[in-house]
């Protein structure tokens, strides 16, 4: 490519942690791509945001389209807040979105997030709905991340991020394989949430809390970890699988954490490559919870790579302006091969402000 590409990617995970900015500089060399993180920051969501973001779900067409707009809006200005204390510009915003539905198996899906909006506030090309077309083309839209793990970090046996939910992808024969693998974070956050907490930081409660075998035995016999992959997860599978068995417990919440902590661990190690040797990169904010990764770690046939901080908040990020670059370029950004599409594609929304 001959010359850096600046951009700056955003990410909202479903655990409603924040608004993750990552300002990067990827340049490509001999065919091998390098990044930089310039800038990183968590812009957390103000309760009103937060509030509204876990219930758009259950909203009528007219809110959620105002708050697609009102969202977009908010996003552009984040971003500039990030941006204005620099001289520089970067050539181009990449964003996720929030995710509201995720329903591949019916060809739909929606993050929203309005580009128009974030491109109006920031007068800067953005990339924006980056799932719609694999969608369209037969996939499940997700994951995304594994064509910039195998371009940014091919040298790992694999790369699991541990967010709202947990994911992978490795090379296998050649080809990058990736799926979901099971709910998180998503479920944690909202057993600790049961306790006047937003999160189980570094596993303290689950560390306490009791081990229940017959929770954990009915979490780990659900179906979908039978299932091939290309798969995909999002909020309504764990609503209609794994909160009621949850709920039908009638368990403390800290026996709940313990148990559920455990069953990540098992459904992580279970999915990682099952030869002996090598590292897989951990990223995401799971990976702060010391008790889940020291669980992981006893079960996992690799070993255990949690990088520094930055890297692990912004990976998703990253990874995200990194798409956006490909994006900007041409270039394919999805691999039909982890998704199940029909194809690869280039996939994105493109605003360019004039």
């Amino acid at each position: 490519m001959g010359k850096a590409i600046e951009a700056i990617g955003m990410m909202s995970g479903t655990s409603l942690d924040g608004l993750d900015l990552a300002w990067c500089s990827f340049e490509a060399i001999d065919g091998q791509w390098f990044y930089r993180i310039l800038k990183a920051e968590t812009i957390p969501y103000p309760a009103e945001w937060r509030e509204k973001l876990a219930n758009l779900h259950t909203a009528d067409a007219y809110t959620l389209s105002l708050a697609n707009t009102e969202y977009g809006h908010w996003i552009g200005k984040e971003c500039m807040k990030f941006i204005d204390d620099s001289k520089k510009r970067p050539q181009l915003v990449a964003s996720h979105g929030h995710t509201i539905f995720h329903r591949p198996d019916k060809k739909m899906t929606l993050q929203i997030g309005c580009g128009a909006a974030i491109a109006a506030e920031t007068g800067i090309t953005t990339v924006c709905d980056f799932r719609s077309l694999d969608v369209a083309l037969g996939g499940n839209g997700a994951p995304l991340v594994p064509i910039g793990d195998s371009l940014l970090f091919g040298n790992y046996a694999a790369c699991v991020n541990i967010g709202g939910f947990a994911n992978l992808s490795w090379d296998k024969d050649g080809r990058r394989v990736a799926w979901d693998i099971c709910a998180a974070n998503f479920i944690l956050n909202r057993e600790a949430g049961k306790m006047g907490m937003s999160m189980d930081k570094s596993g303290l409660l689950a560390r306490k809390g009791k081990l229940d075998q017959p929770l954990l035995d009915k979490l780990n016999k659900l179906p979908f970890y039978r299932q091939p992959g290309p798969k995909s997860l999002g909020r309504e599978w764990a609503e209609t699988n794994v909160i009621p068995l949850i709920e039908a417990s009638s368990l403390p919440a800290e026996t709940i954490l313990r148990t559920y902590t455990e069953h990540i661990a098992i459904q992580v190690s279970n999915a990682l490559p099952l030869k002996k040797g090598g590292e897989a990169l951990f990223t995401g904010g799971g990976s702060h919870n010391t008790f889940l990764m020291e669980r992981i770690e006893a079960l996992s046939p690799l070993k255990i790579m949690v990088p520094d901080k930055e890297s692990v908040d912004f990976k998703e990020a990253l990874i995200f302006a990194f798409l956006g670059v490909l994006r900007f370029l041409g270039e394919n950004n999805c691999l039909a091969g982890v998704t199940g599409a029909s194809r690869d594609s280039c996939g994105g929304a493109v605003y360019t402000p004039l």
